[in-house]
């Protein structure tokens, strides 16, 4: 298995960032997320103080960040990140099914809008998961609930109907699956996890629901359930100036990182996460 120099998790701008100063110091790249970019991104209406770019829509920004990852010979490997494990020497990434390696870690996820229903942190693993490529195996012909937060959330529910025995939809900011036999859309709002030892019901503002799994699928997760062992501040994961996290060889940038949730910030802090990535590599050795 091959294993990167760098991992860079998120396609916003600190991660396209990241990954365009570190290809500039040729090193081995592995950068995870939308092949589409950040859908905050490209649903902004017009950026107004990114140096060089003058009342720029979010989609037109969007375009010339894919423009420059071409020119780069940079891909985008598609794929929601599970959890990122430090393994001593590297990291394992769990990206759906797979278990990629690398030796550093930039995260610039984004951060998660909201809290987390009540019961979702507990159940967490038991009943709840945030993966329905990583899980659904295990839930052939059973109930399942997904609660669709993310732009890619129907196609998973599309996914998981072909497995489970039934889906129930909820589609809070996503796209709306195609109906099936097996996949039931439900127009109400979650509001409670409940269960004894693993998650049974989801209770909504409209009744209450008997399943085997529910699937939160959302663009961001909480920084402590992406990295187990990260020192965190509320939702964002706490960095120094060059970006380091608690952990050695796991950087942070971005939203992620902290307020102000600005583009032009965002972009300058993944590059200031690669090159403290790349100081790591050269001064471990690796």
């Amino acid at each position: 298995m091959e294993r990167y120099d760098i991992a860079i998790i998120g396609t916003g701008p600190a991660g396209i960032s990241a990954a365009l100063t570190a290809k500039n110091r040729n090193k081995s790249i592995l950068l995870l997320g939308s092949a589409a970019l950040s859908p905050k991104l490209t649903k902004a209406h017009r950026i107004d103080n990114y140096p060089g770019l003058t009342q720029i829509t979010g989609a037109d920004f969007a375009q010339k960040l894919r423009e420059q990852l071409d020119t780069m010979g940079i891909t985008v490997t598609e794929g929601q990140v599970g959890a990122v494990y430090a393994m001593g020497d590297y990291f394992g990434l769990q990206v759906g099914e797979e278990m990629l390696e690398a030796k550093t870690v930039i995260v610039a996820a984004g951060v998660m809008q909201g809290k987390l229903l009540p019961g979702e942190d507990r159940y967490l693993g038991r009943g709840v998961s945030y993966c329905a490529t990583c899980d659904a195996r295990l839930y052939p012909g059973k109930t399942v609930a997904v609660l669709g937060y993310s732009a890619e959330a129907s196609k998973e529910a599309e996914f998981l109907a072909e497995i489970a025995g039934k889906v129930l939809y909820f589609p809070m900011n996503s796209a709306i699956p195609k109906e099936s036999e097996n996949l039931v859309i439900l127009h109400e709002k979650p509001q409670e996890i409940l269960g004894d030892k693993t998650a049974g019901t989801l209770r909504t503002d409209q009744g209450e629901h008997k399943t085997d799994c529910i699937f939160v699928l959302r663009d961001a997760v909480m920084p402590e359930t992406l990295v187990p062992g990260v020192e965190t501040d509320g939702p964002h994961i706490r960095v120094n100036l060059q970006m380091q996290t608690n952990i050695p060889g796991l950087f942070a940038a971005g939203d992620i990182a902290g307020k102000p949730y600005q583009y032009v910030k965002a972009a300058g802090q993944g590059n200031v996460a690669a090159l403290s990535a790349v100081s790591y590599l050269q001064n471990a050795g690796k």
